[in-house]
């Protein structure tokens, strides 16, 4: 980012650098901090700027943005029924049927899915398969995982299931949450619950659920979608939410071969690299705290993607995912009533003594200003706090 300091400073951007440098005093020499103008191209304050740190959940916005970039924000996850048999005239299919995930984090029952505006459920493609006669089941339900490898976790939690994240499988039911625990084997506890679907209206399934990987040759019977990737990335980020995160990560990690959260992390990186942003990232969510980048690195990101004439599609939806400051997400509560109210939205991310911010405020001077603070070996609270005043500062802003 080619921003330098302008020479000479007016009064209010003394005003704001001096908010600013208070701000960075208390949170020591853990922190860093970046801030550039957006609609003037110049630096506003830098802080540590040029120092990697832990990311924490702003590993998000490089994940997502690289989702977004690869797939556009239209591209919708399909769930499948396929089969390698016949279906007879009596209605009776001669073979198994293959319940095929598409990595659609929304699927479940009718219910869950709904809580997430999706469509995507057992009921749907019982009700499809119904429509289309079939009335018996002369063999078993498989679920196919089989789009992404079946390691349940990331690095952060050597691969396994984490209790921040949950199960993850290309075929996740539910989210693979189940009595209060989590599913062991995802893509066979939706399998169950398509049988038990289908058994609802009155299509019996001779030899109950298992799982396995659909033929080649199996023909599409039913489908059903995920909403469109931009609320997909919306639901990840507004809230923060981890599986999201990890799922879309492992399904920018496909083609060639089965999505992996390595290859979708490496993609991630990859993305950013292109547009100047230097960045180590390992994961979807910002879990491990190998997740690293540096202020400067981070505001690039999001100057850029801005900038970037092949994300222009994507980055209304990209900007529109990031919580509102005092408005929702996980800003509902911070900076309400303030300056900051309404004028900034960002990125949250926290792990212990890691707190971070980045994202875009609208100056009430209507300067468009992109800011990044990570903060480490701090209390959570306090740089929260800290983070808070330096937006509200950012947002008060003529310049």
């Amino acid at each position: 980012l080619a921003w330098a300091e302008p020479a000479s400073a007016g009064r209010q951007e003394r005003k704001l650098r001096a908010a600013l440098s208070e701000a960075m005093r208390a949170a020591g020499g853990g922190s860093g901090a970046y801030v550039g103008n957006m609609t003037e191209g110049g630096r506003l304050f830098a802080k540590r700027a040029g120092d990697r740190r832990t990311l924490a959940s702003n590993t998000k916005l490089y994940s997502t943005a690289a989702t977004l970039g690869r797939f556009g924000p239209e591209e919708r996850l399909e769930t499948q029924v396929r089969g390698a048999g016949e279906l007879t005239a009596a209605g009776a299919w001669l073979g198994d049927l293959y319940l095929v995930g598409g990595a659609d984090p929304t699927f479940g029952s009718r219910s869950f899915a709904r809580d997430y505006g999706s469509e995507a459920s057992v009921e749907a493609l019982a009700t499809a398969l119904d429509r289309a006669g079939l009335r018996r089941v002369m063999g078993r339900i498989r679920g196919d995982e089989s789009r992404h490898d079946s390691r349940r976790g990331g690095p952060a939690s050597d691969y396994q299931t984490s209790g921040f994240v949950g199960p993850l499988s290309a075929l996740s039911f539910n989210r693979g949450e189940s009595g209060g625990g989590f599913q062991s084997n995802p893509p066979k506890v939706a399998a169950r619950q398509l049988t038990r679907a289908l058994e609802r209206r009155g299509i019996g399934v001779r030899d109950g659920a298992g799982t396995g990987t659909a033929p080649p040759a199996a023909a599409a019977l039913a489908g059903v979608s995920s909403p469109p990737l931009a609320g997909l990335v919306r639901q990840t980020n507004k809230p923060s939410d981890n599986f999201f995160a990890e799922m879309l990560a492992k399904e920018l990690g496909t083609s060639p071969g089965r999505g992996t959260t390595d290859r979708g992390a490496n993609r991630a990186q990859a993305f950013a690299a292109d547009l100047g942003s230097r960045a180590r990232i390992l994961d979807g969510s910002g879990l491990a705290r190998g997740n690293r980048a540096s202020p400067r690195a981070m505001v690039k990101l999001l100057v850029r993607l801005d900038a970037r004439p092949s994300f222009e599609f994507a980055y209304p939806a990209f900007r529109s995912s990031l919580p509102v400051a005092g408005r929702d997400g996980t800003l509902s509560d911070r900076m309400r009533g303030k300056a900051a109210q309404g004028r900034c939205r960002a990125k949250t991310g926290t792990l212990p003594d890691v707190s971070v911010l980045s994202g875009y405020c609208r100056s009430r001077g209507g300067d468009r200003i992109a800011f990044s603070f990570l903060m480490s070996g701090i209390d959570v609270e306090a740089a929260r706090d800290l983070q808070d005043r330096m937006a509200n500062a950012i947002a008060r802003f003529r310049g």
